[in-house]
This record gives structure tokens, C-alpha cells and sequence, in this order.
């Protein structure tokens, strides 16, 4: 898989995974729920996913070749990605939704 193509996945799969816990009422989208989720399960989600996310990155840079070492700088930039692609999710679940 050339390494541009790797790059999008992972960033469509961030976008999917970002917006997953806003738009069902399922725990991770399987499990069904009796009640409505309230933020604390989202943001619970919100870390779950971004685990999940990171562990897609981390397998397709060992298939493209060696896994480079990351500092907690790393760590810090991706997770303040993931939440600003959480936004849409978030603004259509507390924001538009709740109004219409």
C-alpha cells in the first residue's frame, strides 16, 4: 500500500472513529443501550476510539516498514486532532439536534 494512501485511511478511519459515539445510541455502535448515552459515555468513547484509531496507524506503519519511537508531543497533537474532528458529531448531538 503506497504510504499516501496509508496517511488518508487513517484519517478517514480518525473522522469515522471521532464521530462514531455522537451519531448511535450503541455502546462503540454494537451494543444497544436501554437509556440515552450523556457525555461522560461519550468522552469515554471518545478515548476508546482513539485507541482503536492509533492501533490502525501504529499496524499500517509496521506493514509499511519500521515503527518510528513518539514522545508524548506526539501523543498530545493526534488527540487534539481527534477531538477537532469530533466537532461536527458533537455540534450535530448537543447543538443542532436538541433544537430540532
Amino acid at each position: 500500500m503506497p504510504h499516501d494512501t496509508a496517511v488518508w485511511l487513517v484519517l478517514a478511519v480518525a473522522l469515522l472513529g471521532a464521530n462514531l459515539p455522537f451519531v448511535n445510541n450503541r455502546w462503540l455502535a454494537l451494543w444497544p443501550k436501554a437509556q440515552p448515552k450523556h457525555l461522560g459515555h461519550h468522552v469515554l468513547e471518545l478515548v476508546v476510539l482513539y485507541g482503536v484509531v492509533g492501533a490502525v496507524g501504529l499496524g499500517l506503519e509496521h506493514y509499511g516498514g519500521q515503527i518510528y519511537p513518539q514522545g508524548w508531543e506526539f501523543y498530545a497533537t493526534t488527540a487534539a486532532l481527534f477531538l477537532t474532528l469530533a466537532f461536527p458529531g458533537f455540534v450535530w448531538r448537543y447543538l443542532y439536534k436538541s433544537k430540532h
